[in-house]
């Protein structure tokens, strides 16, 4: 009787479908990790990527930052987009009424966006910017005699004459620099104040 040959493989060769099967798994892997690091890498340049400008949007160099009591500002062509300022700030809110220019300026130190609109502006057209503002925080809407402009939207250092509360950049302005980036007291109190 002769005994039951094994088939050995010869020393020194893998079986292929192994050899494939690996080789296919770390192909895989390494095409997923570079899809994972491309995605991240993405994702990293459009969180760095600078912000599209606002267009007609103005920033001044950092305004001069102070307390002064009894300051009087005079009204000029444009609100002041910082300074020196009363010691006490505007509430934020609506005013049918010119208010003090040097507490306004104490809110814009504190993140308000103020919004300023000609006192001859269309009674129509007031109602429709104070009824796009309502209920928004750190924001003063009041008239300011002798703009050259409808409406103006100031916040501290950066400022934005529009002809309408309907302008697409309205919103854009009041996004980015409302309690933004140039606010010097970002949050302080906005409310509990003159007026």
């Amino acid at each position: 009787m002769g005994a039951a040959r094994s088939r050995k493989k010869p020393a020194g060769k893998k079986n292929v479908k192994q050899e494939e099967s690996s080789s296919n798994r770390w192909l895989l892997i390494g095409g997923l990790g570079v899809v994972v690091v491309a995605v991240l890498g993405g994702l990293l340049w459009l969180s760095l990527r600078p912000e599209p400008g606002i267009e007609g949007v103005v920033e001044f160099p950092a305004p001069a930052r102070g307390h002064e009591a009894n300051l009087t500002i005079p009204f000029g062509e444009l609100p002041p987009a910082g300074g020196t300022h009363d010691p006490a700030w505007q509430t934020c809110g609506v005013y049918d009424q010119p208010i003090n220019t040097a507490n306004a300026i104490h809110s814009l130190e504190h993140g308000a966006a103020w919004v300023t609109y000609r006192p001859d502006l269309p009674a129509e057209e007031i109602a429709a910017l104070v009824e796009h503002f309502e209920g928004q925080t750190y924001t003063l809407i009041s008239p300011y005699p002798e703009q050259r402009s409808p409406i103006v939207l100031t916040t501290w250092g950066v400022q934005l004459e529009v002809d309408s509360i309907d302008d697409d950049r309205v919103d854009s302005f009041i996004e980015r620099y409302r309690l933004g980036p140039n606010t010097p007291e970002r949050g302080a109190s906005c409310t509990n104040g003159v007026g």
